[in-house]
């Protein structure tokens, strides 16, 4: 740490009424920082960036975590596309054919269950409904939760659904 980072350190201790003290706390976090920046440096790849992309790359580069994170929303939302990494199906029959699976699902409540209110519970929560709206869904069951659906996160609501005593069929 320079000066001014120990000064702020030793005025937000006193703020908060904790001893001024770094009690070897440079000492014992080298070491793992010096770790991690030798493993990122032997996962780098060198990349030949093409120079319309060098600005973009660059600003990228100089970016939080967070920021990225927002960027990625932003671009998912903006161009209706997902950062999931996509693998292909593979062929049972080594044909060459490529069986295509399906990629939405509309998730419909079939039965409410004898748990109704651990079920309204968790639509409200997963489907980020109000109380009465998913209280309506359940007491009007057989009725559609939510169309188009990834196939990962309708299975996920499946789960917690069943889990809470109701019964959920996808199409």
């Amino acid at each position: 740490m320079d000066e001014t980072q120990k000064d702020d350190v030793a005025s937000t201790s006193e703020a908060v009424g904790e001893p001024t003290e770094s009690v070897g706390f440079e000492e014992k976090v080298a070491p793992v920082v010096e770790k991690a920046e030798e493993k990122k440096e032997e996962k780098e790849i060198k990349v030949e960036v093409p120079t319309k992309f060098k600005k973009i790359v660059e600003e990228i580069e100089n970016m939080a975590v967070l920021e990225l994170h927002e960027l990625v929303k932003v671009f998912e939302k903006k161009f209706g596309v997902s950062a999931a990494a996509v693998a292909a199906p593979a062929s049972a029959s080594g044909s060459g054919e490529v069986k295509e699976e399906k990629s939405t699902f509309t998730v419909e409540l079939t039965d409410g269950g004898a748990q109704k209110i651990a079920v309204i519970k968790v639509i409200k929560e997963a489907l980020t409904l109000g109380l009465k709206d998913a209280k309506d869904k359940v007491d009007g069951a057989p009725t559609v939760l939510a169309e188009n659906m990834k196939k990962e996160e309708a299975e996920a609501l499946k789960t917690k659904v069943e889990v809470a005593g109701g019964k959920v069929t996808l199409k």
